[in-house]
């Protein structure tokens, strides 16, 4: 049976702590749903009522051209370990860029990684468990590589490059803005 919370709590806290995969989900007005899988130990709880991620550089931006929009964002945890539970975050998200003013304060709680592009903001309006009994169990065997190795071999230069390229637009054409002033 699911229960709603108007915020986090120690326990859902210590939930979100355990899990080594996220998933975000943003939709413009028009257009296609975006849900992302995320990992790569990104995402913090700041308080009871916001949780934040690093946005590392990838195919699209959809996310951020969402929040543009209309800022409704959903981050979904789920266990894949014996004791099944679903949790959902709802909630306006906003997007923290390295030249905004608060990026200083909510960068210090992350390290470091290759590829970073952006800080994705949630402050939460309502938090949503479930029972989750529907999801198989799987075993966590490690983190990939891969994005952290793509974003090294490009380095700066080449990031830039590919954001101009790929990053400005989403698949539906809305602006990102990562870029902008």
């Amino acid at each position: 049976m699911a229960k709603f919370y108007p915020k986090l709590n120690e326990t859902l806290r210590g939930f979100i702590g355990q899990q080594k995969i996220f998933f975000t989900a943003s939709a413009a007005d028009q257009g296609r749903v975006n849900l992302s899988p995320k990992g790569v130990d990104t995402l913090r709880c700041l308080s009871d009522e916001a949780v934040a991620y690093l946005d590392l550089t990838g195919s699209g931006n959809e996310t951020a051209a969402h929040l543009l929009e209309n800022g409704r964002l959903t981050i979904m945890f789920c266990s894949f370990t014996e004791k099944p539970l679903i949790l959902r975050l709802y909630g306006q998200g906003q997007v923290i860029r390295p030249r905004h003013q608060n990026w200083p304060e909510l960068h210090a709680h992350f390290h470091n990684c290759p590829g970073e592009r952006q800080i994705i903001l949630l402050n939460i309006e309502s938090v949503q468990t479930s029972c989750g009994a529907g999801v198989p169990l799987y075993e966590y065997q490690g983190e990939r590589q891969t994005i952290i190795e793509w974003a090294e071999k490009k380095g700066e230069e080449g990031l830039s490059k590919y954001w101009h390229e790929k990053n400005q637009v989403s698949i539906d054409g809305l602006p990102t803005k990562l870029l902008a002033d």
